[in-house]
């Protein structure tokens, strides 16, 4: 039997035996990543160019698509190379360098979901307070609290995790280091410790999340007393991505680290995984600007201000080799 100490590096979970396969989920990996750089890359220039949404809502999408796009990439480049390359290793440093940036980043889009439907709240339900309750200092304030709260949740997961004798061999049932996984290597009755720090962890998640719901509740209700069915349709324009957003990660995520051993299997926590960790930040820009008339018109500006200036390069071009061309020369 080794132990932690003897561990250099650890072994993720194949997705394919065969090559064939292996370059069809490199491929098919390559391109949910790059739709998820594009869209949130889209998302954050459009909210940071556009002046009319230089507004705490957009303030914390554009948070949330940063937080996506880190927590993308903690994960799939690595599943990629290994797939790519027929490699299934990582090494003790980067599995809890992984481990950290990628709980980090998770848990500071959940505070960050949290706020946001406060934010919805305010809004909807107190408008008059809204620029006093969410002003420039108070949303920046929030936003850095939650970044704050999610490094110091993920340094202690990570450093009472890895602190833990691992006993049970170095093979993770998973594309990336996950602590549920890393758990069921570790000796008998050792994990205990930070079972009961998961425990307490899902206390303050389900602290979160009623918060979240009678915000929601208080929402519905402050909407369907609208006499303007404008009023209604934009309120629940910006209310229903949000709570898509939010079923999608709080069920997975909670499902990954809470469900019973019995009902586990690794097709089932491969599947679940890929749902929170992967699915999220590729879908959220397409959830986000389908149900937002600002963003879809953000978003327009932003590729036609792209295609003139390309077409105005290319005429600038044309024009100075027309001009080389015409040029007489001097003998």
């Amino acid at each position: 039997m080794s132990n932690s100490s003897s561990i250099t590096q650890f072994l993720l979970l194949a997705f394919a035996d065969t090559r064939e396969l292996q370059l069809l989920h490199f491929w098919l990996f390559l391109g949910i990543y790059l739709a998820a750089l594009l869209g949130n890359g889209l998302i954050i220039t459009a909210i940071a160019c556009d002046h009319h949404l230089h507004t705490p809502m957009y303030f914390f999408l554009l948070n949330l698509s940063l937080l996506d796009l880190g927590s993308i990439s903690t994960t799939l480049p690595k599943a990629m190379a290994n797939t790519l390359w027929d490699t299934r290793d990582i090494s003790y440093p980067g599995c809890a360098a992984q481990v950290f940036l990628f709980l980090s980043l998770i848990s500071s889009e959940y505070f960050l979901l949290t706020i946001m439907a406060y934010d919805r709240y305010v809004a909807i339900c107190q408008p008059l307070h809204y620029g006093t309750l969410l002003g420039s200092r108070a949303c920046v304030h929030m936003a850095a609290a939650a970044w704050g709260t999610g490094l110091l949740y993920s340094l202690l997961h990570t450093a009472n995790t890895f602190s833990l004798p691992l006993c049970q061999g170095n093979s993770i049932n998973q594309f990336f280091c996950e602590i549920p996984q890393i758990l069921k290597l570790s000796c008998s009755d050792s994990y205990l410790r930070e079972v009961g720090l998961i425990m307490v962890s899902a206390c303050l998640v389900f602290g979160c999340f009623l918060f979240i719901v009678l915000s929601y509740v208080q929402i519905f209700r402050a909407v369907l007393r609208m006499p303007s069915e404008q009023g209604r349709h934009k309120a629940f324009s910006t209310c229903l991505p949000h709570m898509a957003v939010l079923s999608l990660f709080v069920s997975t995520v909670i499902f990954a680290y809470l469900k019973p051993p019995s009902i586990s299997s690794p097709s089932l926590d491969l599947v679940v995984s890929f749902l929170y960790s992967v699915v999220p930040p590729a879908v959220n820009p397409l959830i986000y600007s389908m149900r937002n008339q600002e963003m879809k018109d953000a978003l327009k500006k932003l590729i036609q201000s792209a295609d003139s200036q390309q077409g105005q390069a290319a005429r600038v071009s044309s024009e100075v080799i027309s001009n080389s061309y015409l040029k007489p020369s001097v003998q």
